[in-house]
């Protein structure tokens, strides 16, 4: 499926399907993050069950630390 994530359009692979599985295959799915889709922020809790769809807009935040 075809999405612009973080304002790039890519290709995910078939086997994404949900919030959760993107946040996995970038290997962020343990890190503290926001996530908003087709411009709704989503709860921790969404991540599992909001499914993905051709042509959605996701925004994913994450949090670095330093000083």
């Amino acid at each position: 499926m075809k999405v612009t994530l973080n304002g790039e359009s890519v290709q995910l692979p078939e086997h994404i399907t949900f919030v959760s599985d993107v946040l996995k295959h970038y290997n962020i799915h343990e890190k503290i993050v926001v996530v908003e889709v087709n411009g709704k922020i989503l709860s921790r809790l969404e991540h599992e069950n909001t499914r993905l769809a051709d042509n959605d807009r996701i925004e994913i935040v994450h949090f670095v630390g330093g000083g």
